[in-house]
């Protein structure tokens, strides 16, 4: 459920003021707990370090995220590869249409040359 237009977006208080000390152009991390915090347009132009549960992750604030939460930006679970069989052969396959791109690549280039060693 949303929160009340009678309410307002949520920010939390200490990241305004940790967001009052700092000044726009400054290369600082401001460090946040708050993933929950409503990016408002005051917010554009800093960069804030945004704790996964693991580490802080840098997270540099645009006009186009105004009104999103901070915590969207960073990822709390890694994605690693599904394995097994079918994966190998996604794998190989990609590998294969690399290799004959690159062999193609190499023959387009050497085609001009040789057309020119063959003009006298």
């Amino acid at each position: 459920m949303s929160r009340s237009l009678k309410k307002g977006p949520f920010t939390h208080p200490k990241l305004l003021k940790k967001l009052a000390k700092v000044r726009r152009g400054d290369r600082t991390v401001i460090k946040t707990w708050s993933r929950d915090s409503v990016i408002t347009p005051e917010m554009v132009g800093y960069t804030f370090g945004v704790h996964n549960g693991r580490d802080h992750i840098e997270v540099f604030i645009v006009e186009d995220m105004v009104g999103h939460k901070l915590g969207e930006f960073s990822p709390t679970r890694k994605f690693v590869r599904h394995g097994g069989r079918m994966q190998r052969e996604q794998e190989q396959e990609q590998a294969q249409k690399e290799s004959t791109a690159a062999k193609a690549q190499t023959a387009t280039e050497a085609a001009p040359e040789k057309a020119k060693e063959a003009t006298p």
